[in-house]
């Protein structure tokens, strides 16, 4: 499995009634045969220029895990289904850089481990001052 990263954004209309097209874009991942491991909503944000006559955009974050065998091929539907999906007026699906993903994973455990062991130091009581 390849991790990659999609961002899609859900025609601004929907809003409030924004389930059956995340139903929908996840539809399409887990029947391209992907698993998506993560998933934010990073709400309703001003677009940068009209994109479809739009000004605004709901924005969604996914993460993704897909099959390595075809794997272009599997990316391509997941596309070519966002392209044609009437709810997603924008999209963009990259693959993950391997050694950033490590080194975001080391960085969080070396954070983690500073942080217990600032926790298990007591502080020292001064004698110096009797």
């Amino acid at each position: 499995m390849r991790q990659y990263e999609l961002t899609v954004l859900i025609h601004p209309d929907l809003e409030m009634n924004l389930q059956p097209a995340l139903d929908k874009v996840t539809k399409i991942i887990e029947d391209a045969g992907g698993k998506i491991t993560k998933e934010t909503n990073e709400g309703k944000k001003r677009l940068a220029y009209k994109i479809a006559k739009q000004e605004f955009a709901v924005y969604y974050y996914y993460e993704i895990d897909l099959p390595s065998d075809n794997e272009r091929g599997v990316a391509k539907k997941i596309t070519d289904n966002l392209d044609i999906a009437d709810e997603v007026i924008r999209h963009l699906l990259v693959i993950v850089d391997d050694e950033r993903r490590k080194a975001k994973e080391r960085k969080a455990q070396k954070e983690k481990e500073e942080a217990e062991n600032e926790g298990a130091e007591e502080p020292k009581e001064d004698k110096e001052e009797k």
